[in-house]
């Protein structure tokens, strides 16, 4: 399969073949990278890493992936270059398409990577938008079929504000690959209604659904994959603290709602996550409300069934096979 030349914006781009070729590439450069095989089959070629929201996991992830395949990164903070301010996304585009062979954003609206990509002469990669997180996706579906064998038909709940990128990508993810996802939240956290109709076309011709429950009963019973996220994202302002705490508390996920899921279950979590008061956030939270665990328990995060740092680590695997295959 050639995805040469390919940008990586979001699943909805990708077909069903394709995801599973990138995840099948994915597997084999991770099994190389633990037998210690060189895989530099970019050596000589450069690309560019910018971010608008800092990041542990996608900085070093796209960092370590690229010298493993012999290539050269550039990374730019939010303070370091003009991007967006003295010069415009489409002359950013152009300058840097001229110099580096692949670009990578990480920032805010999925309009600002979309123009990246339509200006640009070389690919360019969602590292995550406030719409769409495709990176983690391809990291998330490596991780499930890791543990099951398989994807299709495999039964995802998601808890918590399912309305960004998180949300929306886990649905388009599991609507592609013939799975089932529930999300569990308040109705004023669903994701967009155009979204939910498209994805469930999509489903009608893979095999999959998409269900919407309130009901942290209905949300939990069967799930095979108990996913949840941070239920304030990265940029939003303080004073959503409060209200956001007060809806979502009931979606936590916990040892109860664990109890309740497929005896074989797992638990994912993109990371980063407040499951203590181990973080400056963490602490200011505990002392404001007084909750010292949020969208996860301590208990189940550190629990057999807790997936998430090799949910983590799979992001590099994942993030090369992208590079790999759309150099």
């Amino acid at each position: 399969m050639n995805l040469r030349g390919r940008h990586f914006l979001k699943l909805l781009d990708y077909s069903p073949q394709e995801i599973e070729y990138l995840l099948e590439l994915s597997a084999d450069l991770k099994d190389k990278k633990k037998n210690h095989i060189i895989t530099e089959y970019h050596r000589g070629k450069n690309i560019v890493l910018i971010f608008e929201k800092t990041s542990t996991r996608t900085r070093c992830a796209f960092e370590v992936a690229a010298f493993d395949l012999g290539i050269q990164t550039t990374y730019l903070d939010p303070a370091g270059s003009q991007f967006g301010t003295k010069e415009s996304v489409a002359d950013t585009a152009r300058v840097l398409s001229g110099i580096y062979d692949g670009i990578e954003y990480r920032g805010f609206g999925q309009e600002i990577v979309e123009e990246l990509a339509l200006y640009s002469k070389v690919p360019v990669w969602n590292g995550l938008t406030n719409e769409f997180h495709p990176t983690q996706m391809l990291a998330d579906l490596l991780t499930i079929k890791e543990h099951f064998g398989t994807l299709k038909g495999v039964r995802l709940t998601y808890m918590g504000d399912a309305r960004y990128n998180m949300g929306n990508s886990l649905m388009v993810a599991c609507a592609k690959m013939g799975m089932h996802f529930t999300a569990c939240t308040a109705a004023e956290y669903f994701p967009a209604a155009e979204l939910i109709e498209e994805c469930r076309a999509i489903a009608a011709e893979t095999g999959g659904t998409i269900t919407l429950t309130e009901d942290t009963e209905v949300g939990a019973l069967g799930a095979q994959v108990v996913y949840t996220d941070v239920w304030v994202s990265m940029g939003e302002a303080d004073e959503v603290w409060g209200k956001r705490i007060n809806d979502l508390r009931p979606y936590q996920v916990n040892e109860n709602i664990m109890s309740k899921a497929d005896k074989e279950a797992i638990f994912m979590h993109c990371l980063p996550a407040f499951h203590d008061t181990k973080t400056v956030i963490g602490q200011e939270v505990f002392e404001k409300y007084g909750l010292t665990e949020m969208e996860v328990t301590d208990k189940v995060f550190e629990s057999a069934q807790s997936v998430v740092f090799g949910q983590a680590e799979n992001r590099m695997h994942t993030i090369k096979a992208i590079l790999a295959a759309t150099l």
